[in-house]
């Protein structure tokens, strides 16, 4: 079963926002899948082995444009 890591994200006004966000965090190592919804300004990542840290994906949101945190 998968882990999750749950985040805020600021910045996105888009359904495209939000999947630019989703092809960022899901090229993080170890992530299996990311739902980021633009409305609710989350993301909700599930991961794997290797198990990514909260800094990696926020280092990997913010680098995109946006903002993020835990």
């Amino acid at each position: 079963m998968d882990n999750i890591i749950k985040l805020k994200i600021g910045g996105m006004a888009c359904g495209g926002c939000a999947l630019t966000v989703q092809d960022v965090l899901e090229k993080v190592a170890g992530v299996t899948e990311a739902i980021v919804d633009h409305t609710t300004g989350t993301a909700e990542v599930h991961y794997g082995d290797p198990a990514p840290t909260a800094d990696q994906l926020i280092s990997a949101v913010e680098r995109s444009g946006y903002r993020a945190s835990t």
